[in-house]
C-alpha cells in the first residue's frame, strides 16, 4: 500500500512542474477559511425545483467576488431546510484569492439549524480527509466558516455555520492526470485493484453502505456515489457523499432494508468480488496510518468533546478489527458482492 501511494505521489510530483504556475491553491491548505456569502439566500434555498442561479457576493480575505449560487443534490434536498449549494465563479476575478482558478464548486452545508447537524457536516468533512490519507486519487475538501447574509431579509440576523467545499471533477482529473469517465457500467477488469481495494476498505471503515459500482435506478451512468477516473488506461473509483455513513450517524440516516442491518453504525462490507484486491495490505496500511487518521479527529475544527469521543470510539472499533489484517480481509472477502 505504501509503495503504491509513493508511486502515485511521485507521478504527481514529476508532472506538477508544468502546471505549477496556474495550480489552484484552495485545496492545498487545510486551514479553516472564513467567508461571507451575501445575497437572496431565502429565495435560493427554497428554489429546489427550478434551481435557478442567483447573484451573490462572496467576501473572502478582504475581497468581494461576484458569484452565482443554486441548490444542488438529490436526497438531501428532501430532508434539509438548508440544502447543499453549487457556487459558480466563472464570471469573477478570483486572482490573488484562495479561489484562484476555480469555476464551479459544490458546497456541503449544515442542512438544518440544530447543533447536531453542524457536527454531521464536520464528520462528513472528516470522512473525505480520511480517504485523502488512504489515496491520492480522491476529492479534496476545504472547511469553511460561513457568515450567511440574506439581502432580502434586512431584519434577519446573519447565520454563521460550518460548511465545506469539494474539489471539482475537472480539478481532480487534472491533478491526477486522468479523465472522468461516464460509463453505463463497470468492467471489473478495467479497475485499478489497489484503488478499488482502498475504496472498499474505506467505505467499511466509515460504515457507509450508500454506494455502488452499478447505476442507481433512473441514472444513465455508473455509479452510485462513486466517480470513475481513468488513469493510464485503468479505472479508479473515487467515492463521495458520506452523510449516510455510520461515522456521521445523521438522525435521518437509515440503511437500505435489503442490506440486513438496522443501524448505519453497524459496519457491513459492500465490496465487489474483484480478483487481486489484497484487502489485507490495505488494512495493514490503515493500521500503520492510525496515528495520522486519529490526529484528524483530534484537530477537527468546531468539534465538541462529546462528538469527538463518539467519532474516536467508532474508528477505534475498526482498528480493533484490523489488528489481524489477514483475518479481517479473509472474513470480508468471503462476503463480497458477486455482480
Amino acid at each position: 500500500m505504501r509503495r503504491w501511494r509513493s508511486q502515485i505521489a511521485l507521478l504527481l510530483l514529476c508532472a506538477s512542474a508544468a502546471v505549477v504556475a496556474n495550480d489552484p491553491t484552495l485545496f492545498e491548505s487545510h486551514d479553516l477559511l472564513e467567508v461571507e456569502l451575501r445575497g437572496p439566500l431565502g429565495a435560493a434555498i427554497e428554489d429546489v425545483d427550478e434551481r435557478n442561479e442567483r447573484a451573490f457576493v462572496l467576501a473572502v480575505e478582504g475581497r468581494e467576488l461576484g458569484v452565482t449560487a443554486r441548490v444542488r443534490g438529490n436526497s438531501r434536498v428532501r430532508v434539509c431546510r438548508f440544502p447543499p449549494l453549487r457556487l459558480d465563479f466563472s464570471a469573477a476575478d478570483t486572482s490573488g484569492t484562495a479561489f484562484a482558478g476555480q469555476r464551479k464548486l459544490k458546497l456541503a452545508t449544515h442542512c438544518k439549524g440544530s447543533g447536531d447537524f453542524q457536527q454531521y457536516v464536520l464528520s462528513e468533512y472528516l470522512a473525505y480527509r480520511i480517504f485523502n490519507v488512504i489515496s491520492d486519487v480522491g476529492f479534496r475538501v476545504r472547511l469553511l466558516r460561513i457568515r450567511y447574509v440574506d439581502t432580502e431579509e434586512a431584519a434577519a440576523d446573519p447565520l454563521v455555520r460550518y460548511g465545506f467545499l469539494i474539489e471539482s471533477e475537472t480539478e481532480l482529473a487534472r491533478r491526477v492526470h486522468g479523465k472522468v469517465k461516464s460509463e453505463p457500467h463497470v468492467v471489473k477488469g478495467d479497475l485499478n485493484t489497489q484503488q478499488t481495494a482502498a475504496v472498499f476498505a474505506f467505505q467499511y471503515v466509515i460504515g457507509n453502505t450508500d454506494w455502488s459500482l452499478v447505476r442507481a435506478q433512473g441514472d444513465e451512468y455508473c455509479c452510485h456515489n462513486e466517480k470513475l477516473v481513468e488513469i493510464d488506461g485503468e479505472h479508479f473509483p473515487v467515492p463521495y457523499d458520506f452523510d449516510l455513513a455510520g461515522l456521521v450517524d445523521a438522525r435521518y440516516a437509515k440503511p437500505d432494508p435489503s442490506i440486513g442491518i438496522n443501524s448505519v453504525r453497524v459496519r457491513r462490507y459492500r465490496g465487489y468480488c474483484v480478483q487481486g484486491l489484497q484487502l489485507n495490505g490495505v488494512f495493514a496500511g490503515l493500521v500503520d496510518q492510525k496515528g495520522e487518521i486519529m490526529k484528524l479527529v483530534e484537530n477537527l475544527p468546531g468539534a465538541t468533546d462529546k462528538d469527538n469521543r463518539k467519532r474516536t470510539k467508532y474508528l477505534e472499533g475498526f482498528f480493533r478489527q484490523a489488528e489481524d489484517a489477514d483475518e479481517l480481509a479473509d472474513k470480508l472477502e468471503k462476503r463480497c458482492i458477486d455482480k
